[in-house]
């Protein structure tokens, strides 16, 4: 999991993003929340792009470890301003086949008013 939120950190590294979503993600993966979803890795990276915009000073970070069994992990996050507590918080579930992410289904756990 922390291979594939690199990926959401590169925001004025848009070729190394895509790339980390290439060895991290399968082809035809899907990621859904309640607010967007994508498929493959240009609807994900599309995705990633677009809360960098809205969010251009603010980082993922974990929250804990990630745990799982079989194929299936769950992990939380935060986004937020480097140094401080992340505003926005959430919790992913997510489905893993040969080492690659097939699907994330995310939740967010706390998101401030007018974020």
């Amino acid at each position: 999991m922390r291979g594939s939120l690199g990926a959401t950190g590169l925001a004025d590294m848009p070729s190394r993003r895509r790339e980390i979503l290439k060895q991290h993600w399968a082809k035809d993966a899907k990621y859904v929340d309640p607010l967007m979803s994508g498929e493959g890795h240009d609807g994900v990276d599309a995705l990633i792009a677009g809360v960098q915009q809205r969010f251009p000073d603010f980082r993922f970070h974990l929250i804990g470890e990630p745990n799982g069994f079989g194929d299936h992990v769950r992990f939380s996050w935060g986004l937020g301003p480097d140094g401080a507590d992340s505003p926005i918080k959430g919790t992913d579930f997510a489905v893993v086949s040969d080492g690659r992410i097939r699907s994330i289904t995310g939740f967010l756990d706390q998101v401030p008013q007018g974020a």
